[in-house]
């Protein structure tokens, strides 16, 4: 795993377009970092293998590290001058971070365009995850929500702002009524 993150970390510093990673690019790095670590807790501190594995886990790091900025940048720079990327270069990770990207980027060129043909544009950012207001019928345990944050744990009577799809869930299951704002 060394000499394919070294080559990529190499491709990618010396050329100026994002070169081709798979996709599981990362988990198979974070694979391997993980069991670098594990192996260097078995070791004496003071072995001479010891040290050369300490030296590789900082290399690994570093790389990991300057491969990762260096593709952001080069992700940023495409999406700001709207151009798409295929898929086939970027790792799952990159391209779920894309996805998000994009749009961003061509909402700003939408309102550059707008502007310079001397029009006006209301921007509408939308959420990704909708909520709703909800007041507890019965005590509830702490919840993660569809965003991925923690939510309660709850008593009968508080009231709560919720993802719309935990929302929706609760009050089927009879543990907390809607509330209309």
């Amino acid at each position: 795993m060394y000499d394919e993150l070294y080559d990529a970390w190499k491709r990618e510093l010396e050329n100026t377009e994002l070169e081709k990673l798979s996709s599981d690019f990362y988990s198979r790095v974070a694979d391997y970092l993980r069991r670098l670590k594990e192996e260097g807790r078995m070791l004496d501190k003071r072995t001479v293998k010891a040290r050369l594995l300490e030296n590789e886990m900082r290399n690994v790091k570093r790389m990991v590290h300057e491969l990762i900025q260096t593709r952001y940048r080069k992700l940023v720079k495409k999406a700001a001058k709207g151009e798409r990327i295929p898929s086939g270069f970027l790792t799952t990770e990159e391209k779920k971070i894309y996805a998000g990207v994009l749009p961003l980027a061509e909402a700003y060129h939408s309102l550059a365009e707008n502007i310079l043909r001397g029009h006006a544009q209301k921007v509408n950012v939308e959420q990704k995850h909708k909520n709703a207001v909800l007041r507890f019928l019965k005590n509830v345990p702490e919840i993660i929500g569809a965003d991925m944050k923690t939510y309660g744990p709850f008593k009968i009577e508080d009231v709560a702002s919720l993802p719309l799809d935990n929302s929706k869930i609760l009050v089927k299951q009879g543990l907390a009524e809607r509330v209309e704002v």
